[in-house]
This record gives structure tokens, C-alpha cells and sequence, in this order.
């Protein structure tokens, strides 16, 4: 009879465990895996689900199924995602709003952003606008600041909703020059935009794929991009940065995830399969048209980005005031 050391039946065992392990990850995917969307259908971030969805549908054989889960600022499909078998057969898709800036808004949260996720990509990163009302006299960000600080309280900036792109954006605007500028809130970006070209508010901090149609047609003036990097779209637009609030920098980014504990070699073969979705010319084609630049990376970029942006978002949310209602 043959005994066996300790060392050795454990070495035995962590060998199937890694046949195990890559034997899953080269069979995978072999049913249908849910793509959570933590918002309503026909967003942005539902349109890019469905088409990263179709893609890897696609390459990899087995069908991607968007699943819809709205509702409290996107909390609901994470926690849906969190508590989810981690298997690869549950991923999200979900926005900064969701990863980075909810954590610090909520006194109390059904998940953790970084705890409770296993990182796959960072997917897109969408600059935002700075634009005013053609009545407003700023013709630039200098002066803009110099009205603010002329007129505090006096101008009115428009977002999406409290703790949306739009209000973390001026929030940090004002932080950062320090002007006091005060904050409506909409139940989108759509009626904030009308708001802003009716004239009914002054400055909007917005996405900047509904806002560059009408800075074309100059329902609105455009003082500059909120990203460190200027848009293609509006390649002679300069960056808050570059016009001297340095270090602004706000995008909105999207990420794909899986539950924390999901095989590494799973979400390796995801990663490696979006990261050559987003070079395919039609991928590149859409994005363009959102306004969004192709990011991908690693699941350990993705990672750092993510620690970063939650650190940044808590600082603004807490100094700013802001919470959710």
C-alpha cells in the first residue's frame, strides 16, 4: 500500500483543481449568459450591452442575453450581479455612476464595488461638454469662472439627476474653482438640454453626443471638454485642463464585470475576447458615434482605474454635499 504525504495529496489536488479550472474555461461558454444592464432599455449603456452582447455571442457560440434590471440609480442590477453564482454565466455592464460615484452618494449600499466584483474591462470612456446659453457673456472658461464668482448662486447648471454626470461634473467645477453655482436637477439629460437652449438655465455640463448637434448650430456656446483628451468631434475645443483648471477631469465610462470569484481563466477569455471585439471596424464605428472612445486593458487595469475613480467621486460627493433622496 502506498501512503501519500500531506504535501503531497495536497499537491495532487491543487493539480485537478487547475485541470478543473482549465478544462471549465475552455469548454465555457456552454449555455447562455445573462449581460445585466442595471438601467432601462435604449440607453446608451443598452445599446452598448446589445452590441458587445451580439459580438460575443458571436465569437464564442452560446447566446448573450441582455437582461434589463432599472431602478435605484442602477443599484439593482449590481446587487443582482453581486449575489450571482460566480460561474461566468452572470456579467454586468454598468457605468461610473453605478461603479464609482453610488458607493459615497447612498448611506447604504446592497453591494461593494470592488469587493464584490471580478474586473473583465473597462469597455468606454465618453467625454462630457461644458456649454452655456448664447445670453451668458462668458465666452470662455475664464470668464465663466469670473461670472460665477461676480454672481455667486446666481447662474443654474442642469444634470440628468443628483449624483448623474451632469452634477458631478459642475460639482466639481465649483470645487476645483472654487464659484458657487446652483444645481437643478432633471429626471434626464434630455429636458436639461431643452431647458438650457430655452434659456431657462445657464450652464449644462453634458454628454456629448445629444449636446454637439446643437453647438453646431449654435442653440448653445461651447467652452470646452470635460476628459483630459479632446473629442474627435470637436477637435478645436479644449479641455477644462488645458484652460486652466488643471487636473479637471470627468468622463463617463463604462465597464463590464462578473462576480467576485469568477475562474480567472473565464474572465482572461472574456477580457481577451472584448478587447479584439472593440478593434473590429464596425465596434469602432459605433462607439464613434456615441461619442465614445474604445478603452480595454486588463481586468487588474480595469482594477486600479476603478479604486481611483471611487476615491476621487467620494472626495467630490463629500465635499460638495451631495446625496441621493
Amino acid at each position: 500500500m502506498i501512503k501519500l504525504t500531506k504535501s503531497a495529496v495536497s499537491a495532487a489536488g491543487l493539480a485537478v483543481a487547475v485541470v478543473s479550472t482549465c478544462a471549465i474555461a475552455q469548454t465555457y461558454p456552454s449555455k447562455p449568459v445573462r449581460l445585466v444592464v442595471p438601467f432601462v432599455a435604449g440607453g446608451p449603456t443598452d445599446i452598448q450591452g446589445r452590441m458587445l452582447g451580439e459580438k460575443l455571442g458571436q465569437r464564442l457560440g452560446q447566446q448573450f442575453i441582455i437582461d434589463n434590471r432599472g431602478g435605484a440609480n442602477g443599484n439593482i442590477g449590481m446587487e443582482l450581479t453581486a449575489k450571482a453564482p460566480p460561474d461566468g454565466y452572470t456579467l454586468v455592464i454598468a457605468t461610473v455612476g453605478t461603479w464609482a460615484v453610488n458607493p459615497s452618494l447612498y448611506k447604504s449600499m446592497p453591494y461593494d464595488p470592488v469587493r464584490d466584483f471580478a474586473p473583465v474591462m473597462q469597455v468606454s470612456s465618453s467625454p462630457g461638454v461644458l456649454v452655456v446659453h448664447p445670453s451668458v457673456p462668458a465666452k470662455n472658461v475664464k470668464e465663466l469662472i469670473a461670472l460665477a464668482r461676480a454672481k455667486p448662486g446666481k447662474l443654474d447648471y442642469g444634470s440628468s439627476g443628483v449624483g448623474g454626470f451632469g452634477h458631478i461634473s459642475g460639482a466639481l467645477f465649483c470645487l476645483m474653482t472654487k464659484t458657487e453655482m446652483v444645481h437643478i436637477p432633471y429626471k434626464s439629460s434630455a429636458p436639461s438640454l431643452t431647458d438650457l437652449i430655452a434659456g431657462q438655465i445657464q450652464v449644462l455640463f453634458n454628454n456629448a453626443i445629444s449636446t454637439v448637434p446643437f453647438i453646431k448650430s449654435g442653440q448653445t456656446r461651447a467652452l470646452a471638454v470635460t476628459s483630459l483628451k479632446r473629442m474627435a468631434a470637436l477637435p478645436d475645443l479644449a479641455t477644462i485642463d488645458e484652460l486652466g483648471v488643471k487636473g479637471y477631469d470627468n468622463s463617463s465610462w463604462s465597464a463590464v464585470a462578473a462576480p467576485a470569484g469568477t475562474p480567472r481563466e473565464i474572465v482572461a477569455r472574456l477580457n481577451s475576447e472584448l478587447n479584439a471585439i472593440l478593434r473590429l471596424p464596425d465596434v469602432m464605428e459605433k462607439n464613434a458615434s456615441f461619442g465614445a472612445d474604445a478603452v480595454g486593458g486588463t481586468p487588474e487595469q480595469f482594477g486600479d482605474y476603478l479604486k481611483s475613480e471611487i476615491g476621487k467621486f467620494a472626495r467630490v460627493v463629500k465635499e460638495a454635499k451631495i446625496s441621493a433622496q
